[in-house]
């Protein structure tokens, strides 16, 4: 079994925050920072990765997510605020760049 992320990617710290479920972290997190695909993230700049979770099952990733997307907002700030107090954009902790790139 494939395993997943559950991650939030916030515009500014505290700002708009969105919730996604990826099998590939650093290739998801990069199409929000390059704006590849339209949508939320891409209308409301949430480029910077604030908080994830790692899942060996992606079912339980995936139901994790669902979950969290019922959760008060303050929840999911005081979530991002235990596991990344000053909100730093976490891309260079999971960026793994080779050459000056990025491999998936």
């Amino acid at each position: 079994m494939v395993g997943g992320w559950v991650y939030i990617v916030a515009s500014k710290p505290y700002g708009t925050l969105y919730l996604g479920v990826t099998s590939n972290l650093v290739h998801r997190i990069w199409q929000h920072r390059e704006h590849v695909l339209p949508g939320f993230t891409a209308k409301y700049g949430c480029t910077r990765l604030v908080w994830y979770e790692r899942h060996d099952d992606i079912r339980v990733a995936i139901q994790r997510e669902k979950t969290m997307k019922h959760w008060a907002r303050r929840w999911k700030i005081d979530l991002i605020a235990a596991f990344n107090p000053h909100w730093h954009d976490l891309w260079d902790d999971i960026a793994d760049p080779i050459d000056g790139r990025n491999e998936w």
